[in-house]
């Protein structure tokens, strides 16, 4: 028994014209004969009844032809579901992101959800990258969104579609420091309170580099967390200056330091290796892609 076989079923249930049915399936008659045919033997009852040119259905075909039709919604819908989840319309998308990534991609990605025609499942995890890899290999997350550094290599862990953004001292509108004519220096901005995400070691190395021993993170930092919008509420409200990534802040003023700043962050995608991915990270990469353009 066929899906073929229930179709030619039910539209000749329908005609009840074996001449009309062929022509809609777009086969010969005699090909749709042997159709209905084969499917009363499997069967092994008569399904229609020959009354002159005409078919009609034995009560044993109305039960078949009433089950048959379920079948075929069905399997439309299964055919139907399968097309949404290549194109990343249907399913589930669990992202785990770091503090620059969710304060950019957080809401592109739950509008996913809404977008007119999906049926997608979306949910975002925000934390510290060791945590979101264990999230990750537990099989609780698809896919990660961390800076690339942060992320011990390891065989298990494949990373792609990577991002650079280049970091900024930064400070609200009417800040004293925008009154500052020329560059400024890092010893001008140290003398505010300096808030940041977790650092790695590669950029507070590079920071050191730049402009001296004063400028480890240890020493300079009035503050630290992961939450990039709690940060963006502090620098808002007060005099502190934000060390993070200018893209994520539109809103702030940059402050031109002398040397400028040259620290880059990487931000990669990461799913496990040899593992199916799920249908609507193509989604995902376009959104990293997009909103998440190095400047």
């Amino acid at each position: 028994m066929t899906l073929v076989q229930l179709r030619h079923l039910i539209s000749l249930a329908a005609t009840g014209s074996f001449t009309h049915s062929a022509r809609e399936a777009f086969v010969t008659q005699p090909a749709l004969s042997r159709s209905i045919q084969a499917l009363e033997e499997e069967l092994g009852q008569p399904l229609f009844d020959r009354v002159g040119h005409r078919s009609e259905v034995t009560a044993f075909g109305r039960e078949i032809v009433q089950r048959a039709r379920k079948l075929i919604i069905d399997a439309d819908e299964l055919v139907a579901c399968g097309r949404r989840l290549t194109e990343g319309r249907a399913g589930s998308l669990r992202v785990g992101l770091g503090s620059t990534p969710a304060m950019l991609l957080m809401t592109p990605i739950l509008k996913l959800a809404a977008a007119q025609g999906s049926s997608l499942r979306v949910s975002c995890s925000h934390g510290d990258s060791e945590q979101l890899v264990r999230g990750l290999r537990n099989r609780t997350l698809d896919a990660l969104v961390v800076e690339v550094r942060s992320v011990k290599p390891a065989t298990d862990l494949n990373v792609s579609s990577i991002v650079e953004m280049r970091g900024a001292f930064m400070c609200r509108p009417g800040h004293p420091l925008t009154r500052v004519r020329g560059t400024l220096s890092f010893e001008e901005i140290n003398q505010y309170p300096i808030a940041s995400t977790l650092l790695d070691d590669e950029i507070a190395r590079s920071m050191i580099e730049a402009y001296g021993p004063t400028a480890h993170p240890d020493e300079c930092l009035a503050a630290q967390c992961n939450d990039f919008e709690s940060l963006m509420r502090m620098v808002r409200e007060t005099d502190t200056i934000l060390n993070g990534i200018r893209n994520a802040a539109p809103e702030l003023i940059e402050l031109p330091v002398k040397p400028a700043r040259r620290s880059v962050s990487r931000f990669g995608l990461f799913t496990l290796a040899n593992r199916a991915e799920a249908p609507a990270l193509p989604l995902l990469r376009e959104l990293l892609q997009s909103r998440m353009i190095g400047g």
